[in-house]
């Protein structure tokens, strides 16, 4: 009686325990899930009595660069106890004033946002760069941004960052406003790489040369696309070749051609495949998308949100003769791709 006592006790324990961890499991996601507070718009600022710190800039791609700033931040967050504000912009400025001109962005705005999450920032703030926004003048951005709208006292920026109208603002406008008004405004630093600078530019000439080991290198992780898997024209699997079509929601994409890729986001994660971004010039298309096909994969994910990681470029995208000659080279992409995973 005594040890079927002891085999109850521990049973109960271990209810318990497992039931401890699953309630500290969802604590912890609704934490995280908090402390990513998005901020829309200079009407929606409200500033915390002690301040915050805070950094400005389009943050595209999150790179290397940009991961040394955010880390910067937090660890100045930390140390002054306060919360780590980042300040971006939508549209970018330059897709505002020039959107024919504008570069291609390495990540759309919402894959930004989860690339953001994944460092320890509590808030971000998205201004809308409009004709309001950029008809303010530098001493009124310092006024109702830093100091009444977010009560910023720690700033990190760029040495180059220019803000207000006509951009007449600069690092030394911050510099005299901070001393006078009680915050703080420091210079980013600089992160390299092969001793040249890491910046956005650097990446999407990578990416445009097809140098994807050189992205991966100056993003940190390798380059990725995301979106929702939709219904397309069914012709790849017609052709034997049935392919997850995302749409791209972009002016433009920063790289083009047949890569061998992982997909994300699916049961049984990661999965292997080929993939084509472009506008498929064989079947006439004229709008950029990205069509997936996964090895040895036969569900359908029709709706589901994936990201697909780019690991090896095969070739550029090109115009054949017919159909009958497209399945071929798909034939020998995939074969490519798969001995490209087998020597990895």
């Amino acid at each position: 009686m005594a040890v079927l006592y002891v085999n109850h006790t521990i049973f109960a324990c271990w209810i318990v325990l497992s039931l401890a961890v699953r309630l500290l499991c969802f604590i912890v996601q609704i934490l995280i899930h908090a402390m990513q507070k998005i901020i829309r718009g200079f009407y929606n600022l409200s500033p915390s009595p002690s301040g915050c710190v805070a950094t400005i800039g389009n943050f595209d791609g999150v790179h290397l660069g940009h991961q040394a700033v955010l880390n910067q931040l937090a660890m100045k967050g930390d140390t002054l106890g306060l919360p780590a504000v980042v300040i971006t912009f939508e549209p970018q400025a330059n897709e505002f004033f020039s959107p024919e001109k504008a570069p291609a962005r390495l990540s759309r705005f919402r894959e930004k946002v989860e690339t953001l999450r994944s460092y320890s920032i509590q808030q971000l703030c998205v201004l809308r760069f409009n004709k309001k926004l950029a008809q303010m003048t530098a001493e009124e951005f310092i006024q109702k941004l830093i100091i009444e709208g977010l009560n910023i006292k720690y700033l990190v920026v760029g040495d180059d960052f220019r803000f207000g109208k006509d951009r007449l603002g600069d690092f030394t406008m911050l510099q005299k406003a901070g001393a006078e008004n009680g915050f703080q405004v420091v210079n980013m630093h600089t992160f390299s790489v092969d001793n040249v600078r890491v910046s956005s530019t650097r990446i999407r000439q990578a990416l445009n040369s097809g140098d994807i080991m050189q992205a991966e290198k100056l993003l940190g992780r390798p380059y990725r696309m995301s979106g929702r898997v939709a219904h397309g024209d069914k012709r790849g699997r017609t052709m034997g070749f049935p392919t997850a079509n995302i749409h791209l929601h972009r002016r433009k994409v920063p790289l083009s051609g047949v890569y061998a890729v992982q997909l994300f986001g699916v049961e049984g994660e990661p999965i292997r495949g080929v993939a084509n971004v472009g506008v498929r010039p064989t079947v006439g298309a004229d709008k950029a998308l990205l069509e997936v096909h996964l090895f040895d994969f036969d569900r359908e994910i029709y709706g589901e949100h994936v990201q697909v990681h780019f690991l090896h470029k095969l070739r550029d995208e090109q115009k054949f003769d017919g159909l009958d000659a497209l399945m071929v080279q798909i034939k020998k992409d995939c074969d490519q791709a798969k001995d490209y995973f087998f020597n990895q």
